[in-house]
């Protein structure tokens, strides 16, 4: 992380920055997900693919059921879709979606206006 852009905090500073970004996350008229279901979607968004859920499975250290249904959640929201690989028809590729990107940039503008105090 680049000195200019890393940002001295005690952990109760952390919890509170946290606090503040999940309490504008919920009042607003978007999914609900859980600590899991960010993790996979942030691992999917903002790590390169391709994405499976064997490679999700590992990267997290979680079950593959447990990925699976943090996939099905995240898939019926609208925010990843699954393919079958065309040049593995055994695997299924977890790809990104325009309202996925959408719903993170959201995220991730909630938690910098948690960090300049402009929410909760």
């Amino acid at each position: 992380m680049e000195a200019a852009r890393r940002m001295e905090m005690k952990p109760v500073q952390a919890l509170d920055l946290w606090r503040g970004a999940i309490v504008e996350s919920v009042r607003r008229d978007a999914p609900d997900l859980s600590a899991r279901q960010m993790a996979v979607l942030l691992t999917i968004y903002l790590s390169p693919p391709p994405h499976t859920v064997r490679g999700l499975a590992a990267t997290l250290n979680v079950s593959k059921p447990a990925i699976t249904r943090a996939l099905d959640r995240l898939s019926e929201y609208g925010l990843l879709k699954r393919k079958v690989d065309d040049a593995d028809r055994r695997s299924v590729l977890v790809q990104r979606t325009v309202k996925g990107s959408v719903f993170l940039r959201e995220f991730g503008d909630i938690i910098v206006g948690a960090a300049d105090g402009n929410a909760a």
